[in-house]
């Protein structure tokens, strides 16, 4: 097992090299999650998933596989991540996964607050004592892009992808509690924890439907 230490070198040399992706990733995205915001509807939707599609395609490929490979299971993540952006190009065409609002008052609520959590991963970061090049941004690192794919996907249970979706909560839930957060101090990995806790439960209310 790395060394918090190596964990560190590792993301900051990945977040050196790719700069200014991470710009670009959080800007899209920002811009995307306001869209769906105030005009939903299937081209925003569509838009989501090509932007899905890229950023877990750039994380499983770039991410993993290229400069992360020093990671512990970088290959098997990279695969998962890969797949995951394989599974949102597909939905294009099938058109099953709808982002919408959500209908009961608490949830639209809830959910609004949570994708203003996860836009502040990088404030986490950065209080966390994790600066640039080692800032955790949406979109260009695993752990916010998943958090923030899974929140979406809440809002178009019962019609998501039960595959991609058990993907994101193997990779939201177990481990910031049990690897990220104890041994390599990765303590804004704890919204993506609370996303995936949330997610789980709403899967729970709508598995049968």
């Amino acid at each position: 097992m790395l060394s918090a230490e190596r964990w560190w070198e590792i993301i900051g040399a990945y977040g050196a090299v790719v700069w200014p992706a991470q710009a670009i990733f959080f800007v899209v995205a920002a811009v995307l999650v306001l869209f769906l915001i105030f005009k939903p509807g299937k081209v925003a939707t569509a838009l989501m998933k090509l932007y899905f599609f890229l950023a877990f395609g750039w994380n499983g490929i770039v991410f993993f596989m290229i400069l992360g490979k020093g990671l512990v299971g970088s290959y098997f993540f990279g695969s998962l991540f890969t797949l995951v952006a394989i599974l949102f190009a597909v939905d294009l065409f099938r058109d099953r996964i709808q982002f919408r609002h959500p209908e009961p008052t608490w949830q639209k609520y809830l959910t609004l607050a949570l994708l203003l959590i996860v836009f502040c991963y990088p404030l986490i970061s950065l209080i966390s004592g994790h600066y640039f090049p080692k800032t955790l941004i949406p979109g260009a690192f695993p752990c916010p892009t998943a958090a923030l794919a899974l929140l979406l996907l809440t809002t178009a249970l019962p019609r998501v992808d039960k595959i991609m979706y058990v993907i994101l909560l193997f990779w939201a839930i177990p481990f910031p509690p049990f690897i990220q957060i104890p041994r390599y101090g990765v303590y804004e990995d704890s919204i993506m924890f609370i996303v995936g806790i949330y997610s789980l439960i709403m899967l729970a209310r709508h598995w049968k439907r």
